[in-house]
């Protein structure tokens, strides 16, 4: 029913387009039309229809399928071999583009960047109303310099950053690759293309190690088996190889020029994001073989269907072998391309509170100015005074703000990128340091970043016998005995066949080590391959399949050939064993088990294995007291466990079976229940268990630690991975993620609505589990209920979602972001993790194994998960507090000086003249104050062994009181209080001159914000004292050089030194007493520590 409204509506769309758009734009539209959710899980209906349709019916008309394709909205489309230039040309080119600007955007973006921010603007409006000569006051420079400055700064790193980007997108862009072409002679029909230049058609050739240019389904391989493997570590994060099969119709061809001469067309589906699903059909019309009448042999197109493993995805990289591929999809339509999401400006929240706060800042300038005008009774051009006035009190939010904080955030990168104790950490984007002090929710990859992705195996329990990773030279020297022993029995000519050896009563314990040894080494999907330099590496889609095998060489037995066909192992004595792979039944995440038949050539003895979860191999194999409490031990200590099990089987039984199974596969419905079930009644029942083994995913360096301290720190974890959710399951565990004896509430397969409620409603009653969701269910659940789900799932102390693709990585860190307002940080170390990096208020990338794409995408780079704790809870803190104080105290020094000239201004009648001009103004803002307050960022108020030790003091910056309204409020009241003592008591001193109120209560401002700074530092240091000193002195020094301010005479009497001490005494003594009172009744947290 709803997938007929939904065609309806389709159907309807597609009109739509066709009418209202040109003839070129009818079939591509922008990307943000697609409905997100119908690409991220794939049209499937629609598209399966389309597959039938061209199969059953119309095969015949496929040819002019281009045509009618083409004018739909969905993308969908037939490629002939040798396409027509103007097919190839309607698809998007094949290049990789990750710039932000060009030469004509670059300038209007970063402006607009800029002066989006009202603090910004502000500036360059009081910079040019000094070009009116009615308004102009001091000198020009002293306004428009550090607005140049600060601008010239930003775009020039800006600039910086965006031609590296170019450079990597040329470097991209330019490798070169192989592709075929027509041509009448007999050489080689290669050219070679740069990557941009490939178009969807082209028969690509690759060799082992290239990066695929482009989405592209696999025609040939230099493997006569029709098979390679690819990496896939940067588009989904495994690093393990994976499995492809090149299409059966082209490999079967005598040579790759053959390709050339074949008459073949390739329907390809929409582009979608989900990385795992493709549909497709390869169809041969007449292939140019002609029969001596010149009639082709092959009247009828042949049709095979095409699906995922048929296809190389751009961005993966071929692992051995070569290749040749068809091009299907290119530029902005691979999958690659479509996963990754474009970067954003990220700007603080410090900032944008920082901006905030100017605003309020703005509202006081002009609520003062229109005061000082309305008090006067509005006389004269009372406009101009207005903004004279307002050009007066522009101080009060100081440009000199921004350059202090951005001098502040080089800092704090480089203390980060100096700490010896994070070695190689970069700092890619130096103004987010505050950030690190403010993270609530860290969303973390596992393969790679908690884990090392480096299995082992650790432990093999037998039910009588257990053998732990210490005394695995015991199996070897077991195994050589057992093996050892067969071969005497071989010499005295008595074949010990399989049967025999049963019926012995009790076997001893080193021939069942033997067949569960063997059993290991046989049931798997490892594909031995030997390197140029002649050493041998197992290949497989699973790395626990890799560790079990290179375990089995290790204590003896080792896998030395396979193919589809047959398995040689040679034992511990030197014999090869050969085995015939009878039957293989792949590993599914729903069926969770693994099995194979092997027929052993030497005795001619049938053999089925199997191995898989002990959930669902307790009820194959036969009943036993063991199983259940063992796999619970080993879960606990975070090790995968595998059940391994077999059946002997007699040439009678593997004949039913045989006969049964390809009754079924031949079905036309239900298919595959069908195959499951024939399996199921003929081997999967009474198998004789053989033991359990115990692999290892090692963990990152004290990656337990830094969880838990997180954990104390207040940050909630969520561990996005796009592995299965039972080893996520695993490592969750191992990890301590979850904590022990904490419920896990696994949601997996969700299909309806009302699965989901129900699944909502549980969570809400149970907020202390840890949650493992996979990718699927997590997008029912965010496409039905977004706001119940993540309103939930934030409260939940840890979550773990698994089979999750970049593109879903980045959704939920955006949901968290926008959901819980709050700060998020993304950690990663492959390719599938830019997107999830790029979509958090701070990204952190992992140089790892997976390359550096995560950590060049990154605001941070590390070099492991463990340098994350002292990111956050050091350098996060202090950076945050410092910038609090440092930005809270430059709005004190401006408003300071504006209080002080609005009593000035209000006392003298009212006008709109400057207190203090020229150099005065200019030194205030720097050499007289400058080097102190700047001096505040290196405070700190406990050391760094407290501040891990206790990590509690983090979770008390996150409520963001540092630099809060309160505070500001406070600081606004210090400022009004202290501007009114210096300036009415400079007044009550009154001189007879002018030129001394100006000496006075300049004198005692420039002390008492020295003062002011010296009770605000927490733990002194040495530049801290040198700063203060020099300070003073140049100021004392500059006195002799400004007489037009200073009567020296005065200055250098008694009377003068007086004056200065009281009106200093009054304004900042206050404060002092206030400070002591509130550290002894109410003291911070950290001074407790100390």
């Amino acid at each position: 029913m709803h997938t007929g409204i939904l065609r309806a509506a389709a159907t309807r769309n597609v009109n739509l387009t066709v009418k209202g758009k040109g003839k070129q734009r009818e079939r591509y539209i922008d990307a943000d039309e697609f409905d997100e959710e119908a690409t991220l899980l794939g049209n499937r209906d629609n598209t399966l229809e389309e597959v039938e349709e061209g199969n059953v019916g119309e095969q015949s008309k496929r040819p002019q399928r281009p045509s009618s394709v083409h004018k739909t909205q969905n993308k969908s489309r037939t490629v002939p071999f040798r396409p027509a230039e103007k097919l190839q040309s309607k698809f998007p080119p094949n290049l990789v583009r990750n710039q932000k600007y060009n030469i004509f955007t670059f300038f209007p973006i970063v402006i607009y960047e800029q002066f989006k921010f009202f603090f910004n603007l502000y500036f360059l409006l009081v910079a040019l109303s000094q070009f009116v000569p009615a308004l102009k006051i001091g000198f020009i420079v002293t306004y428009v310099a550090p607005l140049a400055f600060v601008l010239c700064v930003t775009m020039g790193k800006e600039a910086y950053d965006d031609y590296k980007r170019n450079l990597r997108d040329r470097e991209a862009n330019s490798q070169k690759y192989l592709i075929f072409v027509p041509s009448s002679d007999s050489g080689p029909h290669t050219r070679s293309v740069p990557s941009s230049f490939l178009k969807v058609g082209d028969l690509v050739v690759l060799e082992k190690n290239q990066r695929v240019p482009a989405d592209m389904v696999l025609l040939r391989t230099s493997d006569t088996s029709g098979t390679c493997f690819i990496r896939t570590d940067q588009l989904d994060g495994e690093t393990d190889w994976k499995l492809r099969v090149a299409v059966p119709a082209t490999q079967k061809l005598v040579n790759d020029k053959e390709l050339l001469d074949l008459g073949a067309e390739v329907y390809a589906d929409a582009p979608i994001k989900d990385i795992h699903t493709f549909i497709g059909t390869f169809t041969i019309h007449t292939p140019r073989t002609h029969s001596v009448d010149d009639v082709p042999m092959i009247q009828v197109p042949t049709v095979e269907p095409l699906s995922a493993e048929n296809v190389l995805w751009s961005n993966t990289v071929l692992a051995a072998g070569s290749a040749v591929g068809f091009v299907i999809y290119t530029g902005s339509e691979t999958r690659a391309v479509m996963n990754t999401s474009h970067p954003e400006t990220k700007v603080g929240l410090l900032d944008l509170e920082i901006n905030r706060l100017a605003k309020i800042l703005c509202a006081v300038t002009f609520a003062l100015s229109f005061g000082l005008v309305a008090a006067n009774g509005f006389r004269g051009q009372w406009y101009i005074y207005v903004f004279r006035f307002l050009i007066l009190f522009s101080s009060i939010i100081p440009i000199s703000l921004r350059v202090n904080l951005d001098m502040g955030k080089t800092v704090y990168a480089q203390q980060i990128m100096k700490d010896s104790e994070i070695p190689g950490t970069i700092v890619r984007t130096s103004t987010l340091p505050e950030e690190l002090g403010r993270i609530e929710y860290l969303l973390s990859d596992k393969t790679g970043t908690l884990t090392q992705n480096e299995m082992e195996m650790k432990k093999l329990h037998m039910g009588t016998m257990s053998y732990g990773f210490d005394s695995m030279d015991e199996v070897a020297h077991q195994l050589a005995s057992a093996f050892g022993a067969d071969q005497a029995h071989t010499r005295s000519n008595s074949i010990a066949t399989g049967a025999q050896l049963a019926m012995r009563g009790r076997r001893d314990m080193s021939s069942r080590l033997r067949d569960v040894v063997l059993s290991l080494a046989l049931c798997h999907n490892v594909t031995p391959v030997t390197n140029d330099d002649g050493t041998l590496t197992y290949q497989a889609s699973s790395p626990d399949e890799v560790a079990i095998v290179k375990w089995t060489e290790s204590v003896g037995l080792t896998l030395v050939f396979r193919d589809r066909t047959r398995m040689e192992l040679q034992t511990p004595t030197g014999v090869r064993l050969t085995y015939d792979i009878l039957d293989i039944f792949p590993f599914t995440s729903e069926s969770k088990r693994m099995g194979i038949v092997v027929r052993d050539a030497h005795s001619g003895e049938v053999l089925f294995l199997q191995k898989g979860a002990d959930v669902v191999m307790a009820r194959i194999v036969q009943r036993n007291d063991w199983l259940e409490e063992e796999t619970g031990n080993m879960a606990r200590e975070g090790l995968r466990t595998l059940v391994v099990a077999r059946k002997r089987l007699t040439s009678q039984q593997y004949a039913a079976f045989k006969t049964a199974h390809h009754a079924a596969s031949i079905r036309l419905d239900g298919r595959g229940e069908a195959m499951i079930s024939v399996v199921a009644q003929h081997l999967e029942h009474d198998l004789e268990l053989l033991g359990l083994t115990g692999v290892e995913d090692k963990l990152q360096d004290e990656v337990k630690g830094t969880l838990e301290l997180l954990r104390n720190a207040g940050i909630k974890i969520w561990m996005l991975t796009g592995d299965k959710i039972e080893t996520a399951r695993c490592i969750a565990i191992s990890t301590k993620l979850v904590a022990r004896n904490q419920y896990i509430h696994e949601v997996a397969k969700l299909k309806t609505s009302d699965q989901v409620r129900d699944e909502l409603e549980f969570l809400q009653s149970k907020l202390d589990c840890c949650l493992v969701i996979d990718g699927e269910s997590l997008q029912l659940c965010l496409n039905l209920y977004k706001n119940e789900f993540i309103e939930i799932t934030t409260k939940l102390s840890a979550v773990v979602a698994c089979r999750c693709s970049p593109t879903q990585k980045a959704d939920v860190a955006r949901l968290i972001r926008h959901h819980t307002k709050k700060r998020v940080c993304c950690i990663g170390d492959g390719g599938n993790d830019v997107s999830m990096i790029q979509a958090a208020d701070v990204g952190v990338g992992i140089v790892g194994k997976e390359g550096k794409q995560a950590s060049l995408a990154a605001d941070f780079s590390v070099t492991q998960f463990s340098y994350l704790t002292k990111l956050l809870v050091w350098h996060g803190r202090n950076s945050y507090r410092r910038s609090a104080k440092l930005a809270q105290f430059v709005i004190h020094r401006g408003l300071i000086i504006s209080i002080m000239q609005a009593v000035f201004s209000a006392i003298f009648y009212f006008a709109p003249i400057a207190l203090y001009q020229g150099w005065l103004m200019v030194g205030y803002a720097t050499i007289y104050t400058m080097a102190p307050v700047f001096s505040l960022v290196l405070d700190r108020d406990v050391n760094e062994d407290l501040a891990l030790i206790y990590p509690e003091l983090y979770k008390e910056l996150t409520k963001g009181r540092a630099l809060s309204f309160k505070t500001f409020f406070q600081w606004l009241m210090i400022s009004v209080y202290q501007g009114a003592a210096i300036m009415i008591m400079s007044l009550l001193l009154f001189e007879t001159e002018f030129l001394n109120i100006v000496s006075i209560s300049f004198t005692a401002l420039v002390i008492n914000e020295l003062i002011m700074v010296a009770l605000e530092i927490t733990t002194w240091h040495i530049y801290m004292v040198i700063s203060e000193v020099v300070t003073l002195f140049f100021y004392v020094i500059s006195i002799a050089f400004l007489p037009e301010y200073f009567d020296l005479d005065f200055v250098v009497s008694t009377r003068f030194a007086w004056k200065v001490a009281v009106i200093v005494a009054v304004s900042a003594l206050p404060l002092y007493v206030i400070k002591l009172i509130r550290s002894r009744v109410a003291p911070a947290a950290s001074s407790k520590l100390l």
